[in-house]
């Protein structure tokens, strides 16, 4: 269990407690003791040369809307009143810093300073969230595969729609796993993983926060990646009998696998006020979060290659408004591909019926990695369109006689195969459970 070569199963119910004793005495006698890391990280700390990396592991809101979260640290030292910078995974694969002065820690076993290997609640403004990470990048990282599940929530009660989009914010910020972001006509859109994760967030929204909330049934969640480079600009323009007093130019082009977006400036250090560049900056990942075709678009590198202002004419306003034109222009040139989520199939059927499993699933458009056994039952694995899923599932037991074993996780996406349907062409949802 220490380096992830072992991993014990465990079955059980949340809701009815079976199980739970199993879990912490598994969890006692399998988990190894943390060593405290003295070595990692880079010099300039406070003590022993290394910098604080832990992992925000819990988060619980306070009675005036002040979160604490829990730390468990694994290196350096953490004082009150330190300086910290976490680092945040967004739902599109980029990475965030979230930076702020500790303003309570209270570490268990009651010292006045954090030390390696021990768990502190601290409060740092601005707000933490499960997940968040001190320090660089380590191996310790949790590595999800992204949501493919896509759904807008409403209230069913007009009169709670505000608390019901701070409840949901609320338990992203709990749940790593949960993606949530304001949608149009008072909707808040979220990225799941399944329908059994939409049912528990529909049970704990009317339990612990007694709102009744509406789900839109879940669609599969397509992603665009820039195909080339594209390049656009316009200064000083008058655009739909609009004047924007902002000189602006970007290039789009593809990012490595798995980086979200990005931003860079191949300006000069200063052409800009900096409240400009940062209005350019946040327009730039709100925009590509609606793609050509309308899905988010991810795995991109936009470049600021031309900027200007006119003193005092030029405000943010004005960066805001034409970072969208020139950017639309510069993603169209650039072109975009239309990727799809895959899921990763295991499936145990009976040896009389392998013919019927295989010829359902190609139609579906399964790719198989592998076909093992044959006496008495044949192992069949490969990929399939996460969109089919369900359909597959469905179909199962009628060709196996109920026989059949199946599970399928999520994998990597590809481009979509011509002639199927994108967003919003009636693309159904699939549970991923």
């Amino acid at each position: 269990t220490a380096d992830g070569s072992f991993h014990p199963l465990y079955h059980g119910s949340a809701l009815g407690g079976q199980g739970v004793a199993e879990l912490v005495e598994g969890l006692l006698g399998l988990v190894p003791a943390t060593t405290p890391d003295t070595s990692g990280g880079t010099s300039g700390g406070t003590s022993g040369g290394t910098e604080p990396h832990g992992t925000v592991f819990a988060v619980r809101p306070g009675p005036g809307g002040e979160r604490t979260a829990y730390l468990r640290l694994y290196g350096g030292e953490v004082h009150p009143r330190r300086r910290l910078t976490f680092l945040r995974r967004q739902a599109d694969g980029r990475t965030t810093e979230v930076s702020g002065r500790v303003t309570r820690l209270d570490v268990v076993g009651g010292d006045a300073t954090l030390t390696a290997g021990n768990i502190a609640a601290l409060t740092v403004p601005g707000g933490l969230r499960v997940g968040d990470r001190l320090g660089g990048p380590t191996d310790r990282a949790p590595q999800f595969a992204p949501p493919t599940l896509q759904t807008l929530v409403r209230a069913r009660h007009p009169e709670q729609a505000a608390p019901l989009r701070s409840a949901l914010l609320a338990l992203a910020d709990q749940d790593p796993l949960l993606h949530a972001r304001p949608a149009a006509s008072g909707a808040t859109a979220l990225l799941l993983y399944g329908e059994v994760q939409m049912e528990v967030l529909a049970a704990t929204l009317a339990e612990d926060f007694g709102i009744e909330a509406e789900f839109t049934p879940g669609r599969v969640r397509f992603l665009e990646r820039p195909a080339g480079t594209g390049e656009a600009a316009e200064e000083m323009p008058w655009l739909d009998r609009t004047r924007y007093f902002a000189t602006i130019g970007l290039r789009v082009e593809p990012g490595p696998r798995g980086s979200g977006g990005a931003f860079g400036y191949e300006t000069e250090l200063g052409a800009l006020p900096r409240a400009f560049h940062q209005a350019v900056e946040e327009t730039v990942h709100a925009t590509l979060m609606t793609g050509l075709t309308g899905a988010a678009v991810t795995d991109y590198r936009v470049t600021l290659v031309r900027s200007g202002f006119s003193s005092p004419l030029s405000t943010a306003a004005d960066f805001r408004g034409l970072t969208p034109l020139v950017l639309r222009r510069a993603l169209a040139r650039a072109g975009t591909v239309l990727h799809e989520p895959y899921q990763a199939f295991e499936a145990e059927v009976p040896a009389d019926t392998l013919a019927a499993v295989t010829a359902l699933l190609a139609s579906l458009g399964a790719d198989f990695t592998g076909t093992t056994g044959g006496d008495p039952a044949w192992f069949v694995t490969g990929e399939l369109p996460a969109r089919r899923v369900r359909e597959a599932e469905l179909r199962l037991p009628g060709l196996t006689r109920g026989e059949a074993v199946w599970s399928s996780r999520p994998c990597e996406d590809r481009p979509l195969k011509p002639g199927n349907s994108g967003p919003g062409k009636g693309v159904g949802g699939h549970s991923g459970e």
